[in-house]
């Protein structure tokens, strides 16, 4: 019979207040937070331990390994749209002692009603292990090796292969100034294979990753890392025979799942609830309004099991949860913190994030996605006399106040007289995100989540993102490409 788990609570505890070394108790700890706070409209002490391991390979060779722990705090005072923030990298009461004054003087004088806490904790959506306690380092690197080796055989033009594996594990406890406590214990794993093919004199590559929050044996157990080394390998095959990409304004049709990641930067960022309060998103004022073509329907869901941007609770304790953001093209909600959401008289949303006890939460996404339509990707695909199917993207950026993006498509083929034809290298798609939302015609029944690979960055700070879509077709998109 197994064990019952310790509560997340439980756990933080022990992690932050129940060392052999620790030199903070929890009872200080409230009390610093709540003299701190005082006359604030919110604020809250974030505590952290996050242990990390990184190896990558690289022909044949371990390249790099590194281990880190760090364990530390953030404590933010709230008064109206100021913020008094301060962190430091140990937990002891001197160190908070420091903060406490430093971010109690951004509330001098304020005299704000203090924020109610959230009243509720989601179920756990993950398992609480650490993913570093499976297995030993020398293991995961004779498994980097046997990627290496078994890529090599399956075909005589690999003459590359890059992988690398990332193990993590987060523990949180957030305390407020009424005493309220929520934790949350967070692993999160990743494997990305890359692999460089020459045939001809020529050199192409492939890459493939995927991951989530749960163990590393998930990705690799019986073999299972064998179909990501073989997707990295058909795609760098594939772009041996790729020609140059078409340009011009045409119809495009996206893939399932990956391609998703245009939705997240065109659209996500700007349904962000700090660029909508201060009107600096090209959906600002637009609430209620039709923004996309009929049949779209975009929801952020932090609560879809495992899945990398999952987060029982977000970094001010406010359950995860499943946002609407657009209904049928309607716009019906946006992306809260808790500062922006009291600023804007809104209620949070559970996207109140932060990369580590370093930072300041802000809004943030989860698990983006646009949900399925009716349409088959042949059917798709056949009413496309001319144009481009992007299947794989790789990079791209995009302007939060226009909404205009840019992103490079990594495995893309012609769409002649309704057949997928030659692949094609260097295409580029060019537009407007609120533009293209109503060029949609067609939204295929195939919607897919991506591997779990996404890592998104916003002022500076990087949090694990999911994405997801099903085949679409949009019309008339600018196509940058070198044929």
């Amino acid at each position: 019979m197994t064990a019952p788990q310790p509560s997340p609570l439980a756990a933080t505890d022990r992690l932050f207040f129940e060392r052999p070394d620790a030199t903070l108790d929890r009872e200080t700890a409230a009390r610093l937070a709540g003299q701190a706070l005082g006359g604030a409209d919110d604020g809250e002490l974030f505590l952290e331990y996050r242990e990390s391991e990184t190896l990558s390979l690289d022909d044949g060779r371990i390249r790099a390994a590194n281990a880190d722990t760090t364990l530390g705090f953030g404590l933010r005072a709230v008064a109206g749209e100021a913020t008094g923030y301060a962190h430091a990298g140990e937990l002891s009461e001197p160190a908070l002692a420091r903060a406490a004054e430093a971010v109690a003087a951004v509330a001098r004088g304020h005299g704000g009603t203090l924020a109610l806490p959230p009243r509720a904790t989601n179920a756990r959506l993950y398992a609480p292990e650490s993913p570093l306690t499976e297995g030993i380092f020398a293991e995961r690197a004779a498994l980097l090796m046997e990627i290496d080796a078994w890529l090599r055989a399956r075909d005589p033009r690999v003459v590359q292969v890059m992988g690398s594996i990332g193990l993590e594990f987060q523990a949180v406890q957030i305390l407020r100034p009424d005493g309220s406590r929520v934790a949350d214990l967070r692993p999160l794993v990743r494997l990305n294979i890359s692999v460089v093919v020459e045939q001809g004199g020529r050199r192409e590559s492939g890459s493939y990753g995927s991951g989530g929050r749960h163990g590393l044996t998930r990705l690799v157990a019986d073999g299972a890392w064998k179909a990501g080394a073989e997707e990295a390998l058909r795609q760098a095959l594939v772009n041996l025979d790729s020609r140059p990409a078409p340009a011009g304004e045409m119809d495009v049709v996206l893939g399932p799942g990956w391609p998703g990641i245009l939705l997240h930067e065109a659209i996500g960022h700007g349904l962000e609830g700090d660029f909508n309060r201060k009107k600096t998103s090209a959906f600002a004022g637009l609430m209620g309004q039709r923004i996309a073509a009929p049949g779209v329907t975009v929801v952020d869901d932090g609560t879809i099991p495992d899945r990398r941007g999952s987060i029982t609770v977000d970094d001010e304790g406010t359950p995860s949860q499943r946002n609407v953001l657009i209904e049928d093209g309607i716009l019906t909600g946006l992306l809260w913190d808790r500062q922006n959401a009291r600023l804007a008289g809104a209620q949070p949303s559970g996207n109140g994030r932060r990369q580590s006890h370093a930072y300041a939460p802000m809004p943030r996404m989860t698990n983006t996605i646009m949900l399925a339509g009716s349409h088959a990707p042949e059917e798709m695909i056949r009413s496309v006399k001319s144009g481009l199917y992007a299947v794989n993207f790789g990079g791209g950026q995009v302007d939060i106040t226009s909404g205009k993006f840019v992103f490079s498509a990594a495995e893309a083929y012609r769409i002649e007289n309704g057949r997928v034809g030659a692949p094609v290298k260097g295409a580029t798609l060019i537009g407007n995100g609120p533009d293209a939302l109503t060029r949609i015609t067609m939204i295929g029944n195939d919607m897919a989540l991506d591997p779990g690979i996404g890592t998104c960055g916003k002022n500076g700070q990087g949090v694990p993102v999911g994405v997801g879509q099903p085949s679409l077709t949009i019309h008339g998109l600018t196509v940058g490409g070198t044929g």
